[in-house]
């Protein structure tokens, strides 16, 4: 076999032994015997909610288990045609061999990122929102294209997305958001986009064709579910109700259905509007809240302290996790990791993966590089 073959069979098999010594091999297949015998047990479903936890663990443990093995196999296969197409000098057949070994590689690499999704509550459920900074109906604007970045990149992974709170801008975009996204390790994906986002473009809403600068922010945080106990006084929060805006209609925008919780010893404010019934609107906004305290305490364990100083600065310049240049050239930029993409259609169309897997091996292995931001 050529060396430079030898080399990339060498390399995949590390990947894959990789992903083998990270799931713990002997002890995960061991624990996926377990959970098959508790699936079997014909009271599991006597407790909905834990059995659905079972079966969530069980579905991904033999995920991980089967893919590894069948990388393995489909190794081998590879290893064996390109040794046949060597022997009878056929290059098509060493070529077929060498591009399934590349597309494992790459399936491997993938599946290394998705290790390091392993933090206490990575693979909840997770509450996003956006928020407009200064500047008016521009900010508001890429408040809104913000938005629809983050549910096309739901929807790729195919993602559960439901609009909990919609604030519209006077004249078009939005002032604020709030999405929940369920999926399995939305949470944990999604974590490293809190910060604040900056926007280059020629206006859509200035006469004179101007470059304009706008920003908005992006907060992410988990759901909260009933293994996770976070207390809440009531008397240590205000709780309002309002009428909702935007389309809806009659009922949702004639009586006060929506309601806002402010948290008084943090400063906390969650907003729900989703459902006609103010008793559902509170009862999801008792869930955000939670959801945001624990957030709070998840940083602290986590000594994580600059990271929530970021996400209490101003939504301005110099605070930016991220630049998209519309004009005069096209380009996506993370200050934090430097990963860039020529397409910024792209990205806004929620191609956001290389972004993300950057920031979380970062945040894993750490090595923050110093990244100049673009013009």
């Amino acid at each position: 076999m050529r060396a430079e073959i030898e080399h990339l069979v060498d390399e995949t098999k590390q990947s894959v032994g990789l992903l083998r010594r990270h799931l713990d091999w002997d002890n995960a297949q061991r624990r996926l015997a377990e959970l098959n015998a508790s699936a079997e047990d014909p009271n599991l479903w006597n407790d909905p909610e834990a059995a659905q936890k079972l079966m969530r663990e069980r579905t991904g443990l033999e995920d991980q288990i089967s893919a590894i093995k069948r990388m393995e196999q489909e190794l081998e296969d590879a290893i064996t045609l390109i040794e046949l197409g060597d022997a009878e000098g056929d290059e098509e057949t060493v070529r077929e061999g060498e591009e399934q070994i590349r597309a494992l590689q790459a399936e491997a690499a993938r599946r290394q990122v998705e290790t390091l999704l392993s933090g206490e509550a990575d693979a909840n459920d997770t509450y996003l929102e956006v928020h407009s900074g200064a500047g008016g109906t521009e900010s508001q604007d890429w408040a809104a294209m913000l938005q629809r970045m983050y549910a096309r990149w739901a929807e790729r992974r195919k993602y559960k997305v439901e609009v909990l709170e919609v604030t519209d801008g006077e004249e078009a975009g939005i002032k604020s958001a709030t999405l929940l996204i369920k999926g399995h390790n939305a949470y944990g994906w999604l974590k490293t986009e809190s910060g604040v986002h900056r926007l280059v473009r020629i206006s859509p809403y200035d006469s004179n064709a101007r470059r304009h600068t706008s920003f908005a922010s992006v907060w992410v945080y988990p759901v909260v579910d009933d293994r996770i106990n976070i207390e809440i006084k009531e008397s240590d929060c205000r709780i309002d109700t309002f009428r909702s805006s935007g389309a809806g209609g009659q009922h949702v925008n004639t009586t006060d259905s929506a309601v806002r919780i402010t948290h008084i010893p943090t400063g906390i404010v969650v907003a729900c509007q989703q459902e006609r019934s103010q008793h559902k609107n509170r009862a999801t906004a008792w869930n955000m809240l939670r959801a945001r305290l624990y957030e709070l305490e998840l940083k602290k364990r986590e000594e994580k302290a600059n990271a929530e100083a970021a996400a209490k600065t101003d939504i301005a310049w110099g605070h930016q996790i991220r630049s998209y240049v519309l004009q005069p050239y096209q380009m996506v930029k993370d200050l934090r990791t430097g990963v860039q993409s020529m397409s910024p259609q792209d990205v806004l169309d929620g191609d956001l993966d290389a972004f993300m897997e950057a920031s979380l091996a970062q945040r894993v292995y750490g090595g923050a590089a110093e990244v100049e931001d673009i013009d």
